[in-house]
């Protein structure tokens, strides 16, 4: 699934694109993807200007002039591309949204797995949203910092590396980046979030923006279905310290045991139990 990086990719990207554009025409292909798309959203979004491209979470939101937010989440298979009204590409399998912008931009989201979804809702009423009310912190903001994340952490028996994963601690970091993060910090996954405060927090909340700066730096991770806007792959995967490296040699130390991988909630983990405590 696409984490914050990837998005974040496809946010900036569509930046520099649609910002500031009309969106002169939505077509949906069906009805819904893992919810059902809102009636009549192509009457409250077309010829509309976007003020704005932004990124909640993991979630694209499309800032509408009239104060309407359009709502985009990938999902595990998604893609939002952007092409040439004027000379489009042919219909694919799984296009199940195209929209045409000012000066024949065209946006389309395809999703093999319908995982994704499209929603709406007004600016003002994002915060309070189904979508949105739960969501902690962003790791990327000025203000989260060790501070931030020891309170978060605080009294949590769970591991550290699923309390990276709640949601409701901390937004977007997923899979690959919390054990890549938690690696460079030097903190086993399997230490208990609690237990991560001081000087471990301080050192965790700045390796995450780290590592999370980096993957944006180069487009993110493309492991199976991802591409940034313009339909380029992301190159992270090249960078992977620990993630999907089990029994290889660790990068940073002389252990002769290699990187281990064991199952937390469901996911695999991968780290070096030299290296982190």
């Amino acid at each position: 699934m696409p984490e914050l990086p990837e998005v974040e990719t496809v946010v900036r990207g569509l930046k520099a694109r649609i910002e500031g554009k009309r969106l002169l025409r939505l077509t949906l292909h069906r009805p819904d993807l893992r919810r059902a798309i809102p009636k009549g959203l192509a009457a409250k979004v077309e010829e509309r200007r976007v003020d704005r491209v932004d990124r909640r979470a993991k979630y694209i939101l499309l800032h509408l002039a009239d104060g309407g937010v359009l709502i985009v989440h990938l999902g595990m298979s998604g893609r939002l591309t952007l092409g040439d009204a004027a000379r489009p590409a042919p219909p694919q399998p799984h296009d199940h949204a195209l929209m045409i912008f000012e000066d024949a931009i065209e946006l389309r989201f395809n999703d093999p797995r319908r995982f994704g979804l499209i929603d709406y809702a007004r600016a003002d009423a994002l915060p309070r949203h189904q979508l949105f009310r739960h969501l902690g912190p962003e790791p990327l903001a000025t203000d989260f910092d060790g501070a931030a994340l020891a309170r978060l952490l605080a009294g949590k028996k769970a591991p550290i590396k699923s309390a990276l994963l709640d949601q409701r601690v901390v937004v977007g970091i997923g899979n690959i980046y919390a054990c890549e993060s938690l690696y460079w910090a030097g903190l086993s996954p399997k230490r208990l979030a609690r237990t991560v405060q001081g000087e471990r927090a301080a050192r965790l909340a700045e390796t995450i923006k780290r590592v999370l700066d980096h993957a944006i730096s180069v487009g993110g991770s493309s492991l199976r279905d991802y591409v940034s806007a313009s339909g380029e792959l992301g190159n992270f995967q090249r960078h992977f310290a620990v993630y999907d490296r089990e029994g290889e040699r660790c990068p940073g130390c002389d252990c002769r045991t290699g990187i281990k991988r064991i199952v937390q909630s469901g996911r695999s983990t991968f780290y070096c139990a030299k290296r982190q405590r």
